[in-house]
């Protein structure tokens, strides 16, 4: 029987794949966690096709962070749709809420923070942390401290996704996964009630 003849990819799809596999990647080991070549003989593609499309491995890192940065502002935005406020607010924390359920967005962002002693990388991060926090802003119109506490709340998703703690059967893991209501808490957040 003849095989299947392949199917020649696109580079846009090759470049998407490897972007797909490198934030599989990185979003578990980091960036000192894993190689180029790992990443390539996942993508089925030799590292140094990967080092022609991105230069460097840090720079795929750096394109893979920016991606989950704006991936998770453009799920709070889609979340919030026309809406402003606290009920704009509500609805982007249960759309984090359930990005723990896939782990490689929260993770990249966990990731990206822990190799932020690299100039470059602390700059890129920087840049999409603030663009993701002017969505949230923009978004909701709120007071700064409310957007601070939604933010907070925010990297406790992160820490529970790196954790596991929906996989946990412990009172401080059912405590720390929690749903707030973010409409009821959030009223009482805000800069005047915290002078």
């Amino acid at each position: 029987m003849a095989a299947e003849p392949t199917q020649r990819m696109t580079g846009t799809d090759r470049r998407e794949q490897i972007l797909n596999v490198a934030a599989t990647e990185f979003a578990q080991l980091g960036l000192h966690g894993v190689s180029a070549e790992v990443i390539a003989r996942k993508a089925g593609i030799t590292h140094a096709y990967v080092f022609r499309i991105f230069g460097t491995k840090k720079q795929l890192f750096l394109e893979v962070v920016r991606n989950a940065f704006a991936s998770m502002a453009d799920n709070l935005k889609h979340a919030a749709g026309k809406d402003s406020g606290l009920k704009a607010l509500s609805a982007m924390g249960e759309r984090y809420n359930d990005s723990v359920k896939d782990q490689t967005l929260l993770l990249l962002q966990l990731q990206a923070f822990a190799a932020c002693g690299d100039p470059e990388v602390r700059e890129a991060v920087q840049e999409s942390f603030g663009s993701l926090w002017q969505v949230v802003i923009d978004i909701t119109r709120l007071d700064a401290v409310q957007i601070k506490t939604f933010m907070a709340f925010g990297m406790l998703l992160n820490t529970n996704a790196a954790l596991a703690t929906r996989d946990l059967d412990t009172d401080w893991a059912r405590q720390a996964t929690t749903r707030i209501h973010a409409d009821r808490l959030f009223q009482h957040i805000n800069s005047e009630a915290n002078q």
